[in-house]
């Protein structure tokens, strides 16, 4: 079986659901405003986050009222933060899509940006408990930490891979880690299971954002050229490991680049061909795999069978997905 079927497999009547709740959640009286809305709406994801929250919760106990508007949150909040997200980086393409700013222009995509970001509140308040609601909070602002980080750490250039993972950890790891989260205890799950839950969900999106910082070094595929990130003035963990192991005859060469932001596309090619030629992908494949083994090690205590196995399943399809 296709692993995307196999993830959503023991959840896939409650997902028929959410979606149709998730519509509903943004539709808008005023026909300009939801033109914009339908266009985001094309463009969504495969909707692995609101997809492991079902499993979290299902795994705990049985879905709730709490649990589809926990999952509605999370999933307008990231959809948010993505739509900020293109407007920061200047971004044109989102998932092999023009982005919406590049359709309509960065105040109509910062507006629409806040809409979605709104109405997730209005859905958080709605699951009626307020440790969801401070968590979907404290989300929001890590979010947004994540990204302020890492436009520091582009005008510092501050090469560390403790830093890099800190920014993973804000930006991409703490939705993954708060879906799960919520989702245990949208069904009063014990604090023991829903820290279980915290953890793989911080395991799986350190794993899915290294496998996402792989893809610059090697495909345009996803949407985006290759190269982007390093573009944008994000050093990812590739090149970080690659210059921290040259020779400093060749370390000053590259970092002389990137000190002077000099992202020719010459330059551009050097600086992949170096992170490939000097084992930074082979590094970060290391790095994803330690991430992949402990939240294997989590998912191997979940006692129910079809949860467990769509579990896995979501492991196996964040490190080999191919976009």
């Amino acid at each position: 079986m296709d692993k995307k079927l196999l993830i959503a497999k023991p959840v896939t009547e409650e997902l028929k659901k959410f979606n149709t709740y998730y519509k509903d959640s943004v539709f808008c009286n005023n026909v300009r405003i939801q033109e914009i809305i339908d266009y985001i709406m094309k463009s969504d994801g495969k909707r692995i986050r609101p997809i492991l929250l079902l499993l979290a919760a299902k795994a705990c106990g049985e879905i709730n009222n709490t649990t589809y508007n926990s999952a509605i949150t999370v999933e307008l909040l990231h959809t948010a933060s993505l739509i900020h997200d293109d407007v920061v980086d200047e971004s044109k393409i989102r998932r092999g899509m023009a982005s919406l700013n590049a359709i309509y222009d960065n105040k109509m995509a910062v507006l629409a940006g806040d809409y979605f970001l709104s109405t997730a509140l209005i859905k958080s308040v709605l699951t009626g408990n307020i440790e969801i609601i401070s968590r979907v909070s404290d989300l929001g602002r890590d979010l947004a930490e994540g990204e302020l980080n890492q436009l520091s750490l582009v005008k510092e250039l501050i090469l560390d891979e403790d830093e890099y993972f800190q920014v993973i950890r804000k930006k991409t790891a703490s939705l993954m880690s708060v879906c799960m989260r919520i989702g245990a205890m949208s069904v009063d799950a014990s604090s023991e299971e829903v820290e279980r839950f915290t953890k793989l969900g911080e395991y799986l999106g350190v794993c899915f954002q290294l496998r996402d910082d792989i893809f610059d070094y090697f495909t345009d595929a996803i949407g985006k050229p290759t190269g982007n990130d390093i573009r944008e003035g994000k050093v990812t963990l590739p090149l970080l490991y690659a210059i921290s192991y040259a020779p400093e005859d060749e370390k000053k060469e590259l970092l002389s680049v990137i000190f002077s932001y000099n992202y020719t596309d010459e330059n551009i090619h050097k600086l992949i061909s170096y992170a490939k030629e000097h084992g930074g992908i082979e590094y970060a494949y290391r790095k994803m795999e330690e991430y992949k083994n402990r939240a294997e090690e989590i998912i191997a205590t979940v006692s129910d069978t079809e949860v467990r196995e769509a579990l896995e399943a979501a492991v196996e399809y964040i490190v080999e997905r191919a976009y």
